[in-house]
Protein backbone atom coordinates (compact mmCIF):
# COMPACT_ATOMS: atom_id res chain seq x y z
CA UNK A 1 0.00 0.00 0.00
CA UNK A 2 1.32 3.43 -0.91
CA UNK A 3 1.93 6.32 1.46
CA UNK A 4 1.77 10.07 0.96
CA UNK A 5 4.67 11.93 2.57
CA UNK A 6 4.63 15.70 2.88
CA UNK A 7 7.96 17.52 3.21
CA UNK A 8 7.92 21.23 3.93
CA UNK A 9 11.19 23.18 3.65
CA UNK A 10 10.68 25.65 6.47
CA UNK A 11 13.44 28.05 5.38
CA UNK A 12 13.25 27.23 1.66
CA UNK A 13 16.60 25.40 1.68
CA UNK A 14 16.77 21.70 0.64
CA UNK A 15 19.61 21.26 3.15
CA UNK A 16 17.89 23.34 5.83
CA UNK A 17 15.14 22.73 8.35
CA UNK A 18 12.40 20.37 7.24
CA UNK A 19 9.02 19.35 8.53
CA UNK A 20 7.94 15.86 7.41
CA UNK A 21 4.81 13.83 8.08
CA UNK A 22 2.75 10.92 6.74
CA UNK A 23 -0.80 11.73 5.67
CA UNK A 24 -3.43 10.67 8.23
CA UNK A 25 -0.78 10.08 10.91
CA UNK A 26 -0.06 12.06 14.07
CA UNK A 27 3.72 11.52 14.01
CA UNK A 28 5.60 14.61 12.87
CA UNK A 29 9.34 14.81 12.23
CA UNK A 30 11.48 17.95 12.22
CA UNK A 31 14.92 17.73 10.59
CA UNK A 32 17.05 20.48 12.13
CA UNK A 33 20.68 21.11 11.11
CA UNK A 34 22.85 22.16 14.04
CA UNK A 35 23.56 25.43 12.26
CA UNK A 36 19.82 26.25 12.28
CA UNK A 37 18.99 25.81 15.96
CA UNK A 38 17.79 29.40 16.12
CA UNK A 39 14.56 28.23 14.52
CA UNK A 40 13.62 26.75 17.90
CA UNK A 41 12.95 30.29 19.12
CA UNK A 42 10.04 30.41 16.67
CA UNK A 43 8.58 26.93 17.23
CA UNK A 44 6.38 26.54 20.28
CA UNK A 45 5.41 23.06 19.04
CA UNK A 46 8.97 21.93 19.85
CA UNK A 47 8.49 22.87 23.48
CA UNK A 48 6.30 19.81 24.06
CA UNK A 49 7.32 16.20 24.92
CA UNK A 50 9.51 14.88 22.10
CA UNK A 51 11.64 11.94 21.07
CA UNK A 52 14.83 12.86 19.23
CA UNK A 53 17.95 11.52 17.50
CA UNK A 54 21.21 13.44 17.08
CA UNK A 55 23.16 12.35 13.99
CA UNK A 56 26.81 12.80 13.04
CA UNK A 57 30.08 10.89 12.76
CA UNK A 58 32.79 9.76 15.15
CA UNK A 59 36.53 10.29 14.66
CA UNK A 60 36.67 7.27 12.33
CA UNK A 61 33.83 8.72 10.18
CA UNK A 62 31.53 5.94 11.36
CA UNK A 63 27.89 7.04 11.61
CA UNK A 64 27.14 8.03 15.19
CA UNK A 65 23.92 8.88 16.96
CA UNK A 66 22.51 9.82 20.33
CA UNK A 67 18.91 8.89 21.16
CA UNK A 68 16.93 10.76 23.77
CA UNK A 69 13.63 12.11 25.04
CA UNK A 70 12.63 15.41 26.56
CA UNK A 71 9.71 17.52 27.68
CA UNK A 72 11.07 20.44 25.62
CA UNK A 73 13.59 19.94 22.84
CA UNK A 74 14.48 23.63 22.81
CA UNK A 75 15.68 23.43 26.40
CA UNK A 76 17.31 20.01 26.13
CA UNK A 77 19.32 20.78 23.00
CA UNK A 78 21.13 23.62 24.78
CA UNK A 79 22.96 20.97 26.79
CA UNK A 80 23.77 18.88 23.72
CA UNK A 81 24.98 21.94 21.83
CA UNK A 82 27.51 22.71 24.57
CA UNK A 83 28.55 19.14 25.52
CA UNK A 84 28.39 16.96 22.38
CA UNK A 85 30.64 17.80 19.44
CA UNK A 86 29.90 14.96 16.99
CA UNK A 87 26.38 15.76 15.85
CA UNK A 88 25.41 17.83 12.84
CA UNK A 89 21.67 17.23 12.56
CA UNK A 90 18.72 16.48 14.85
CA UNK A 91 15.59 14.49 14.06
CA UNK A 92 12.83 15.57 16.42
CA UNK A 93 9.54 13.66 16.62
CA UNK A 94 6.42 15.09 18.19
CA UNK A 95 2.71 14.34 18.12
CA UNK A 96 0.54 16.52 15.89
CA UNK A 97 -2.06 16.88 18.62
CA UNK A 98 0.60 17.52 21.33
CA UNK A 99 -0.92 14.65 23.30
CA UNK A 100 2.25 12.73 24.20
CA UNK A 101 3.33 12.58 27.82
CA UNK A 102 6.73 12.20 29.46
CA UNK A 103 6.05 8.47 29.86
CA UNK A 104 5.20 8.17 26.15
CA UNK A 105 8.51 9.62 24.96
CA UNK A 106 10.39 7.56 27.56
CA UNK A 107 8.80 4.47 26.03
CA UNK A 108 9.87 5.58 22.54
CA UNK A 109 13.42 6.10 23.81
CA UNK A 110 13.40 2.62 25.37
CA UNK A 111 12.23 0.99 22.10
CA UNK A 112 14.62 3.01 19.95
CA UNK A 113 17.81 2.38 21.91
CA UNK A 114 17.15 -1.35 22.16
CA UNK A 115 16.56 -1.69 18.40
CA UNK A 116 19.38 0.64 17.32
CA UNK A 117 21.86 -1.30 19.48
CA UNK A 118 20.65 -4.52 17.89
CA UNK A 119 20.95 -3.30 14.28
CA UNK A 120 24.40 -1.74 14.95
CA UNK A 121 24.00 0.64 12.02
CA UNK A 122 25.21 3.61 14.11
CA UNK A 123 27.66 3.94 16.98
CA UNK A 124 25.71 4.68 20.18
CA UNK A 125 28.60 5.12 22.58
CA UNK A 126 26.91 8.02 24.37
CA UNK A 127 23.82 5.85 25.04
CA UNK A 128 25.71 3.66 27.47
CA UNK A 129 22.65 1.99 29.00
CA UNK A 130 19.33 0.81 27.65
CA UNK A 131 16.59 2.41 29.76
CA UNK A 132 13.83 0.35 31.31
CA UNK A 133 10.37 0.49 29.80
CA UNK A 134 8.08 2.91 31.64
CA UNK A 135 4.79 1.63 32.98
CA UNK A 136 2.23 2.46 30.28
CA UNK A 137 -1.35 1.19 30.07
CA UNK A 138 -1.65 -1.56 27.45
CA UNK A 139 -3.69 0.58 25.04
CA UNK A 140 -1.16 3.42 25.23
CA UNK A 141 1.75 1.07 24.67
CA UNK A 142 0.00 -0.11 21.49
CA UNK A 143 -0.41 3.52 20.42
CA UNK A 144 3.29 4.21 21.00
CA UNK A 145 4.32 1.05 19.14
CA UNK A 146 2.40 2.33 16.12
CA UNK A 147 3.96 5.78 16.60
CA UNK A 148 7.40 4.18 16.69
CA UNK A 149 6.74 2.39 13.40
CA UNK A 150 6.11 5.82 11.86
CA UNK A 151 9.35 7.11 13.40
CA UNK A 152 11.26 4.26 11.73
CA UNK A 153 9.58 4.97 8.41
CA UNK A 154 10.24 8.72 8.47
CA UNK A 155 13.86 8.25 9.57
CA UNK A 156 14.39 5.82 6.69
CA UNK A 157 12.62 8.23 4.32
CA UNK A 158 15.33 10.84 4.81
CA UNK A 159 18.14 8.27 4.59
CA UNK A 160 18.74 7.44 8.25
CA UNK A 161 18.84 3.63 8.54
CA UNK A 162 19.49 3.51 12.27
CA UNK A 163 16.60 1.10 12.91
CA UNK A 164 16.92 -1.00 9.76
CA UNK A 165 18.08 -4.58 9.56
CA UNK A 166 17.97 -7.31 6.95
CA UNK A 167 14.77 -9.22 7.61
CA UNK A 168 14.47 -12.97 7.94
CA UNK A 169 12.25 -12.95 4.83
CA UNK A 170 15.43 -13.18 2.74
CA UNK A 171 15.53 -16.87 1.81
CA UNK A 172 18.57 -18.52 0.15
CA UNK A 173 17.26 -17.76 -3.36
CA UNK A 174 17.44 -14.04 -2.51
CA UNK A 175 21.04 -14.29 -1.35
CA UNK A 176 24.26 -13.72 -3.27
CA UNK A 177 27.66 -15.25 -2.64
CA UNK A 178 31.26 -14.15 -3.13
CA UNK A 179 34.44 -16.21 -2.79
CA UNK A 180 38.15 -15.60 -3.38
CA UNK A 181 41.30 -14.38 -1.63
CA UNK A 182 40.21 -16.09 1.60
CA UNK A 183 36.76 -14.50 1.40
CA UNK A 184 33.49 -16.42 1.69
CA UNK A 185 30.70 -13.85 1.96
CA UNK A 186 26.92 -13.79 1.67
CA UNK A 187 24.81 -10.72 0.98
CA UNK A 188 21.47 -9.33 -0.19
CA UNK A 189 20.63 -6.46 -2.51
CA UNK A 190 17.90 -3.92 -1.73
CA UNK A 191 16.74 -0.37 -2.31
CA UNK A 192 19.24 1.04 0.20
CA UNK A 193 22.29 -0.74 -1.22
CA UNK A 194 24.02 -4.08 -0.72
CA UNK A 195 24.15 -5.69 2.73
CA UNK A 196 26.80 -8.24 3.70
CA UNK A 197 25.35 -10.71 6.19
CA UNK A 198 26.68 -11.54 9.63
CA UNK A 199 29.02 -14.54 9.62
CA UNK A 200 30.62 -13.72 6.27
CA UNK A 201 34.37 -14.38 6.06
CA UNK A 202 36.36 -11.32 4.92
CA UNK A 203 39.73 -11.41 3.14
CA UNK A 204 42.48 -10.54 5.63
CA UNK A 205 44.59 -8.43 3.26
CA UNK A 206 44.45 -6.15 0.23
CA UNK A 207 46.19 -6.00 -3.12
CA UNK A 208 48.93 -3.35 -3.61
CA UNK A 209 46.68 -1.25 -5.85
CA UNK A 210 43.71 -1.21 -3.46
CA UNK A 211 42.63 2.42 -3.11
CA UNK A 212 40.97 2.63 0.33
CA UNK A 213 43.09 0.40 2.56
CA UNK A 214 42.92 2.67 5.62
CA UNK A 215 39.14 2.95 5.51
CA UNK A 216 38.81 -0.80 5.02
CA UNK A 217 41.08 -1.45 8.01
CA UNK A 218 38.83 0.77 10.14
CA UNK A 219 35.75 -1.16 9.03
CA UNK A 220 37.44 -4.48 9.71
CA UNK A 221 38.39 -3.28 13.20
CA UNK A 222 34.81 -2.20 13.92
CA UNK A 223 32.76 -4.92 12.26
CA UNK A 224 34.78 -8.17 12.34
CA UNK A 225 36.03 -10.63 14.93
CA UNK A 226 38.99 -12.97 14.45
CA UNK A 227 38.07 -16.62 14.90
CA UNK A 228 40.51 -19.46 14.19
CA UNK A 229 42.57 -17.16 12.00
CA UNK A 230 39.55 -15.96 9.99
CA UNK A 231 37.98 -12.49 9.92
CA UNK A 232 34.27 -13.00 10.60
CA UNK A 233 31.73 -10.21 10.13
CA UNK A 234 30.01 -9.89 13.52
CA UNK A 235 27.01 -7.91 12.30
CA UNK A 236 25.26 -6.99 9.07
CA UNK A 237 27.08 -4.24 7.17
CA UNK A 238 25.42 -2.21 4.46
CA UNK A 239 27.28 -0.57 1.58
CA UNK A 240 25.92 1.87 -1.00
CA UNK A 241 26.67 -0.42 -3.95
CA UNK A 242 27.41 -4.11 -4.73
CA UNK A 243 30.89 -3.16 -5.96
CA UNK A 244 31.86 -1.36 -2.74
CA UNK A 245 30.63 -4.38 -0.76
CA UNK A 246 32.66 -6.74 -2.95
CA UNK A 247 35.80 -4.62 -2.66
CA UNK A 248 35.49 -4.64 1.12
CA UNK A 249 35.12 -8.43 1.16
CA UNK A 250 37.88 -9.20 -1.34
CA UNK A 251 40.41 -6.46 -0.59
CA UNK A 252 40.79 -5.65 -4.28
CA UNK A 253 39.05 -3.78 -7.09
CA UNK A 254 35.82 -5.49 -8.05
CA UNK A 255 32.72 -5.16 -10.19
CA UNK A 256 30.16 -6.44 -7.72
CA UNK A 257 27.45 -6.63 -10.35
CA UNK A 258 29.20 -9.59 -11.95
CA UNK A 259 31.05 -11.05 -8.95
CA UNK A 260 28.12 -11.49 -6.58
CA UNK A 261 26.23 -14.62 -7.73
CA UNK A 262 23.19 -16.48 -6.46
CA UNK A 263 23.15 -20.21 -5.67
CA UNK A 264 22.44 -20.96 -9.35
CA UNK A 265 25.44 -18.96 -10.51
CA UNK A 266 23.48 -16.01 -11.90
CA UNK A 267 25.11 -12.62 -11.46
CA UNK A 268 23.48 -9.69 -9.73
CA UNK A 269 23.63 -7.91 -13.09
CA UNK A 270 21.71 -10.67 -14.84
CA UNK A 271 18.94 -10.68 -12.23
CA UNK A 272 18.45 -6.96 -11.56
CA UNK A 273 19.86 -4.99 -14.49
CA UNK A 274 18.43 -7.24 -17.18
CA UNK A 275 14.93 -7.50 -15.78
CA UNK A 276 13.60 -4.87 -18.21
CA UNK A 277 15.07 -6.49 -21.34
Amino acid sequence: MGKTITTYLIDGDPQGTQYVFISNKICQMFVIPRSRLSILNERTDLQTPAFYILLGEDENTRPKAYIGETESFKERVKFHDSKKTFWQKALVFISKDAAMTKADVQYLEYRAIAIAKKTKQYSLEDNKQTPNAPNLPEYQQDNMDEFFEDICFLASFIGCNIFETVEIKYQPHHQFYLKGRGCNATGVYGSNGFTILEGSIISPNVTPAFSWKEKRNQLISEYTTEQNGLLILNTEKQFPSPSTAAMFCLGRSSNGWIEWRDKEGRTLDAIYRKQLD
